[in-house]
């Protein structure tokens, strides 16, 4: 006679979490059923906030291997649903994730290009905290757009439109949520495995065919070195390939602005000029190159290269411009301003705008972006706590590029502002994120530094067999 198994009648060895915490304390491999233990516990509230956080800086301080690491990734998807879709979408749906930066506003052309492509985007993002900004707050700029769409809206959506862009529903790896709430405030934001679960469980969540990570190092980074990117884009990659999603992260440069805004509304007007074909160099940098990546990823296009040359084309067509304007529509905006979204829309205008000037000729060696966003969030772009209400008018937009030759006097940064007013320690402060050389003029390093991605074989059991390797 068969059985069936019903989900939570199963009988599960008990264990104490005061147990856990001391073993990943003294520096043990901790083993899934006590990994799944601690979630289920943190799920039904039986884990203390006091050992939660306790376990937190425990794996911050030991680490975890990549069995444990992919052990937590799983549990984390498994507390709560999974998005479905239709069979025949089946290599065709694709996202990609940021560690965050200063104007990267890359999601915004790069979604409704690959629908228009043929994918399906079934993207969910964050808001901004800290310096860094965040997608939905950037799309919030227009008027009556919505980032709560349930899974069904979604579908319909991807139906219609091919891409969304939405905020994580409570019922998508709300384990996530608590954990990440609870690293917030116990100082372990930055451990490499619990950053690699909280964006890989999302992502799992989503059920794609294949996912592209920008893995970004620098002054305005996550990760401050090179190195540190790398290191987390190996865990990253190492659980998506396990997973069964082909995955590759982006090595790019966070120590400059990404294109020449900064600041909600101007980051959309910056992204409308990419999906017409235009925009700044270094967005379509990336823009082009993700695409790509994902196109060939997914099987769409033959190669890189290939991918590349068909999210330039719909970008010049005009075909991911429109997939945009119906997005935004199909997520509330009013069909009138959906349909004249453009680089010449009038998102929102402030009452101050103020030109710094260039101190001295010479040439633009850097422009050093976390300062510039600090003093945009005091101004009100951003937020220091999530409750916070952000201004999506405040911004700013450079003027100069970086190896470029600049006089003395010429206008290098606009600052679109409120209330609070800028203040004379801001304009200095802004004054120093200007790097003037006397250097000739070059031309900036590309973005993209390194591209890792993992080889893939079945093994004699079947199980997915991953070597990770770098295209320098």
């Amino acid at each position: 006679m068969s059985s069936i198994s019903v989900p939570g009648t199963e009988v599960v060895a008990q264990f104490r979490i005061a147990d856990v915490i001391a073993k990943k304390r003294d520096g043990l491999t901790l083993s899934a059923q006590e990994i799944r233990h601690v979630v289920k516990a943190t799920m039904t509230g039986q884990a203390q906030d006091s050992q939660l956080g306790a376990l937190l800086m425990a794996i911050r301080l030991q680490g975890m291997n990549p069995e444990e690491t992919m052990t937590l990734t799983k549990e984390m998807v498994a507390s709560g649903g999974v998005l479905e879709w239709p069979e025949e979408w089946r290599g065709l749906l694709v996202d990609k994730h940021s560690t965050g930066g200063v104007g990267d506003k890359v999601s915004l052309p790069l979604a409704p290009a690959l629908a228009a492509c043929g994918c399906k985007v079934p993207m969910i993002s964050g808001r901004g905290l800290g310096h860094t900004g965040g997608t939905l707050d950037k799309l919030e700029s227009v008027r009556g757009f919505s980032s709560q769409q349930n899974p069904e809206q979604m579908l319909e959506i991807l139906r219609s439109v091919g891409c969304c862009i939405v905020g994580q529903s409570k019922n998508l790896v709300p384990a996530d949520k608590i954990f990440y709430e609870m690293r917030d405030v116990t100082a372990t934001v930055d451990s490499l495995p619990l950053i690699t679960a909280s964006i890989m469980s999302k992502k799992m969540a989503e059920s794609l065919s294949a996912l592209i990570l920008d893995v970004k190092f620098g002054a305005a980074a996550q990760s401050p070195t090179i190195q540190e990117a790398k290191h987390l884009a190996h865990s990253l990659v190492n659980v998506g390939v396990s997973m069964g999603i082909p995955t590759i992260a982006l090595i790019t440069n966070m120590d400059t602005p990404i294109g020449r805004c900064i600041g909600n509304s101007l980051e959309v007007i910056e992204a409308l000029e990419c999906l017409e074909g235009g925009g700044h160099e270094d967005l379509r940098e990336l823009v082009l190159h993700t695409g790509g990546y994902l196109l060939w990823l997914c099987g769409q296009a033959d190669s890189e290269t290939q991918g590349v040359e068909k999210i330039a084309n719909v970008l010049r067509n005009g075909s991911a411009l429109q997939c945009f304007r119906k997005m935004m529509e199909a997520q509330g905006v009013e069909p009138d301003i959906a349909r004249t979204l453009g680089s010449s829309s009038e998102l929102g205008k402030t009452s101050h705008v103020e030109e710094l000037k260039v101190p001295k000729t010479g040439t633009v060696e850097l422009i050093q972006a976390r300062p510039i966003a600090e003093i945009l969030n005091a101004l009100g772009a951003g937020r220091k706590k999530a409750t916070d209400e952000i201004n999506h008018s405040v911004g700013a937009e450079l003027l100069v590029r970086v190896g470029q030759r600049v006089e003395k006097g010429v206008s290098w940064i606009r600052i679109h502002y409120e209330k609070p007013l800028l203040q004379d320690i801001q304009r200095q402060t802004l004054q120093d994120a200007l790097c003037i050389s006397e250097k000739p003029t070059f031309i900036p390093e590309p973005l993209i530094r390194d591209v890792i991605y993992a080889e893939c074989k079945k093994g004699e059991n079947g199980d997915a067999v991953c070597r990770e390797r770098e295209i320098n």
